[in-house]
């Protein structure tokens, strides 16, 4: 049987500290958010910066 295995990197700034639950397997789980920033030049040629 073959193993799938999937990889994501985000680069970003962590909003808020992340928040750690106890599931009922006994395995802990971490959730955070995340903001991340875009830039492009618009139609006049100016730089904008799209944070998410």
């Amino acid at each position: 049987m073959s193993t799938l295995r999937n990889k994501l990197q985000l680069i970003g700034h962590v909003g808020n500290n992340p928040k750690i639950k106890n599931l009922e397997s006994g395995k802990k789980a971490a959730s955070f958010s995340i903001a991340t920033n875009e830039f492009y030049k618009d139609l006049k040629g100016e730089k904008v910066q799209n944070t998410q």
